[in-house]
């Protein structure tokens, strides 16, 4: 079992940029692949990005495809969401997500453990 704690969000100006870090513990850290989704008021929760155990795949969902990078440091059992040019229908709860298996998923279904998410609110 792993516990994620999601950090970075907050209130930023249209074209800011912001960086998300999620924190795991407890079980292996390299053992999951690790997702951010996002999920704004009426809408279903959707891919951002994810990355696989060693870092060497990643996938990005369409809405941010180009304007965001997430990266892992398996010393310090981090991943990490980089955000750039923000828009103001970027405003949503981000979360971080461990999935148990080296490749990174697609669909919030794919992944075992959630963390209890962070606000992002880009004002225009």
């Amino acid at each position: 079992q792993v516990q994620l704690v999601e950090s970075g969000g907050g209130l930023v100006q249209a074209g800011g940029s912001l960086r998300l870090s999620c924190a795991a513990s407890g079980d292996t850290f390299t053992s999951y692949a690790m997702g951010w989704f996002r999920q704004a008021p009426g809408k279903e929760r959707e891919l951002v990005a994810a990355i696989s155990w060693g870092g060497g795949s990643t996938d990005y969902g369409d809405s941010m495809k180009g304007r965001v990078a997430i990266s892992r440091d398996n010393a310090k059992n981090t991943v990490y969401l980089q955000m750039n040019t923000l828009k103001p229908e970027d405003t949503a709860v981000y979360y971080c997500a461990a999935r148990y298996y080296y490749y990174a998923g697609t669909t919030a279904s794919q992944y075992d453990y959630w963390g209890q998410g962070t606000q992002v609110t880009v004002s225009s």
